[in-house]
């Protein structure tokens, strides 16, 4: 693996736990990371008073290409949809409520993150 493609893996990785302390900041119960079936994978699913949330995280080092949400294309909103109902299904959620969150993320120059969560987007 490329030193590119292993730093790109790691800013991502860190994204996704800053937003995983982000979540747990605001209420959130963290249910599980990284659940990955053939189809694809959810990032983070979490309890947010009664409801689960399945949470994509995105992250980038600039807009230079697009905002982290310009990454969710209609393709990838079908799997997610896909992925969440599967998850609620091999889990026996079914009949509880649950929406679909994406988080934006983006290193800054000190270390820190910022993050932006925009809620129910699908």
């Amino acid at each position: 693996m490329s030193a590119g493609k292993k730093l790109l893996q790691k800013i991502g990785a860190d994204g996704e736990n800053e937003v995983v302390h982000y979540l747990c900041r605001n209420g959130y119960q963290i249910i599980e990371r990284n659940w990955r079936i053939k189809a694809g994978e959810i990032d983070i699913i979490a309890m947010e008073e009664n409801s689960i949330v399945f949470i994509e995280v995105k992250t980038r080092s600039s807009n230079s290409f697009g905002t982290p949400f310009d990454a969710i294309t209609p393709d990838k909103a079908f799997r997610l949809q896909r992925l969440a109902l599967a998850w609620m299904t091999i889990n026996h959620r079914w009949g509880q409520e649950f929406r679909i969150d994406v988080a934006g993320v983006w290193p800054l120059p000190n270390g820190d993150f910022h993050i932006e969560i925009r809620k129910a987007v699908l």
